[in-house]
């Protein structure tokens, strides 16, 4: 009886453990995210000039949408090495959280 008393207190044990070091290596990588995410957010994300003209209904000449679409691609080809960094590290958390 007594073994198995041990046997089960062993076995909670090293579940916990093991729910901890889980709970750790998320939060580690929601730290990571949290932490690279502003700066990807505010070089990447931030694309308003184009945008906020069309919604006013201002035309745009086809220089001004040929500009536009250069620095979109650019910005794009720019931005995709840190974009899917960032979904790497998305996976990787909803992967620790299963």
């Amino acid at each position: 009886m007594r073994s198995v008393a041990l046997s089960l207190l062993l076995l909670s044990a090293l579940a916990l453990a093991g729910c901890q070091s889980k709970a750790e290596k998320v939060k580690k990588l929601l730290d990571q995210y949290n932490a690279e995410y502003p700066a990807y957010a505010k070089d990447c994300l931030d694309e308003t000039s184009g945008s906020a003209r069309m919604l006013t209904g201002e035309k745009l000449t086809a220089e001004q949408t040929a500009a536009l679409e250069a620095k979109r691609t650019e910005r794009d080809a720019r931005c995709k090495p840190e974009a899917d960094r960032l979904a790497q590290i998305q996976r990787e958390i909803l992967a620790a959280q299963q």
